[in-house]
């Protein structure tokens, strides 16, 4: 399944429009951007390196954040268009795997771990 760069953007966007306003506004020095592919150091994260890597949280997850946390670059979540692509056969499923990666990787900017999302469907 193919989708155009923009599509792609689209659907990250609406992704991050479903997360309640309580969310949005805990979102702090956090970059979201999205990718073609990832490189061998962000293939490197993977706990699977047999599987695609769909998305990276990069940063310092909310809750480990202490009263020094300050003048640090922003936390990066990349969603990866290419393993989407490739594991998605309909534009529907697409969509929605990009959702769920969306959220997978902000639920680990909120201190969530794999298992616990995993756990919870994400």
């Amino acid at each position: 399944m193919h989708i155009s760069d923009q599509d792609f953007e689209t659907a990250i966007e609406e992704a991050l429009g479903l997360l309640p306003e309580r969310f949005h506004r805990a979102l702090a020095n956090i970059g979201i951007a999205m990718d073609d592919e990832p490189n061998e150091r962000e293939l490197a994260a993977m706990e699977d390196p047999c599987g695609e890597l769909l998305g990276l949280y990069e940063g310092i997850p909310l809750p480990q954040r202490t009263n020094s946390y300050g003048g640090v670059m922003p936390d990066i979540i990349t969603i990866f268009k290419g393993p989407h692509e490739r594991i998605c056969a309909t534009h529907e499923e697409l969509v929605t795997q990009i959702r769920k990666t969306v959220m997978h990787e902000i639920g680990h900017y909120f201190g969530f771990d794999d298992d616990y999302l995993h756990a919870h469907g994400y």
